[in-house]
C-alpha cells in the first residue's frame, strides 16, 4: 500500500507534503511531484498536507492509473530532500480540471 499525487497537483506544486514524509519518497516534475510507491511506507502523513488535496490513497477507486504514472515519472524524475519555490499562481490552478491533458510537463526538475 502506498500513497499517490494525482494532477490536481500539476501547476500548484505546493511542496507542504515534503516536510512530513519520513521516507523521501517524493520526486520532482517541472510542474508537480511524485511519489516512488515501492519507497512509500503508507503513513499517510503527506495526505492531510496537500493544500490542493493532490495526494491519495493507492486503493481508491481510480488509483491505478495514477500508481502506474508515479512509478513512471518517479524513475525518471529526481528524488526532492527540500522544498523549493511554489509557484506564484498555485492558488489559482488548485480547482483547474483536466489539467494532466493541458498543463502537465513530463520533464525533471532542474535544481
Amino acid at each position: 500500500m502506498a500513497f499517490v499525487v494525482t494532477d490536481k497537483c500539476v501547476r500548484c506544486k505546493f511542496q507542504d507534503c515534503l516536510q512530513s514524509c519520513p521516507a523521501s519518497c517524493f520526486h520532482e516534475g517541472v510542474n508537480m511531484l511524485v511519489i516512488k510507491t515501492e519507497a512509500c511506507i503508507d503513513c499517510g502523513a503527506c495526505e492531510p498536507e496537500c493544500p490542493a488535496e493532490a495526494i491519495v490513497r493507492d486503493t481508491v477507486p481510480g488509483a491505478a492509473f495514477w500508481v502506474e504514472f508515479n512509478n513512471k515519472y518517479s524513475a525518471m524524475w529526481p528524488r526532492i530532500l527540500r522544498s523549493g519555490e511554489v509557484p506564484q499562481d498555485a492558488e489559482d490552478w488548485m480547482d483547474v480540471e483536466d489539467k494532466l491533458d493541458t498543463e502537465f510537463d513530463p520533464a525533471p526538475a532542474a535544481r
